[in-house]
C-alpha cells in the first residue's frame, strides 16, 4: 500500500502467515487488523476496501496490519472454507496485539465473516475488540456471529454477491443499525474514499 509497507512472515496454525504492516505518523494509538475478502475468488490483503480499511486505520493513527489467510501469497496451507481462516485471525491478532493498545478488527466480504468469528472468540477469551467494521459482509453465503452493538456495518444498495436483504436479516435479531451506500455494488466502485471516510467517522465515536 505504500513504499515503505512492512512484510514480514509469522507462524500461523499450519505454517508462516503473510503480513503486510503499515505504521502511522507517530506513535500508534491503536491496532487494526484487517482481513481480506474469499482467496478462492481471487482475495488478497492486497484487495482495494482492505487497503481503504487501513487508510482510514492510518488516519486515525492506528497501526494497520493486513494478512493473506492460508494458501494465498506467501502464506502456508489451503483454503479451509472459514473454519481455518478464523484460526489464522486468531493467530495473527496474538501476533500484533500490544498490551494497552486498543485492539480494531475490520473485514471486506470473507474478511467480514471471519472478523465476526475472530469477534466472539476474542470476546469469550476476555479480550474484547474496541472498534469493528465490517464491509460488504458475506452474510448470505457464511453464518456470521452475533456482534458487539457499536459495530459498524456498511453495505452496498445494489451490492450483486451478497444482498442487501441478507445482511438485513442477520442484523435484524441484533437490532443493529446498517449503513446502506446507495448506488454501491460489492466492491463499491468509484467509492473507496467515501468507503474511508465512513469508517474513519465511525472509528472516532
Amino acid at each position: 500500500m505504500k513504499p515503505h509497507t512492512q512484510r514480514r512472515l509469522i507462524d500461523g496454525p499450519v505454517g508462516p502467515l503473510e503480513l503486510a504492516i503499515d505504521e502511522p505518523e507517530g506513535t500508534p494509538r491503536g491496532v487494526a487488523l484487517l482481513l481480506h475478502p474469499l482467496p478462492t475468488h481471487g482475495g488478497t490483503m492486497d484487495n482495494k476496501c482492505v487497503q481503504s480499511l487501513a487508510r482510514a486505520a492510518l488516519a486515525l493513527g492506528l497501526r494497520a496490519v493486513r494478512f493473506n489467510f492460508r494458501g494465498v501469497g506467501q502464506s502456508a496451507g489451503a483454503f479451509d472454507h472459514g473454519v481455518g481462516e478464523v484460526d489464522d485471525a486468531w493467530a495473527a491478532a496474538a501476533a500484533v496485539r500490544e498490551p494497552g493498545l486498543p485492539f480494531y478488527l475490520g473485514g471486506f466480504s470473507f474478511g467480514a465473516f471471519v472478523a465476526t468469528k475472530l469477534a466472539e472468540r476474542l470476546q469469550q477469551a476476555g479480550q474484547p475488540v474496541d472498534k469493528l467494521a465490517l464491509i460488504g459482509l458475506a452474510a448470505s453465503r457464511f453464518p456470521a456471529e452475533q456482534v458487539p452493538p457499536q459495530t459498524f456495518v456498511l453495505h452496498g444498495e445494489h451490492d450483486d454477491v451478497v444482498p442487501l436483504a441478507a445482511v438485513l436479516d442477520w442484523a435484524r435479531p441484533q437490532a443493529l443499525p446498517v449503513t446502506v451506500l446507495p448506488g454501491a455494488g460489492h466492491y463499491f466502485h468509484g467509492q473507496q474514499t467515501l468507503l474511508k471516510d465512513l469508517v474513519i467517522r465511525a472509528w472516532s465515536l
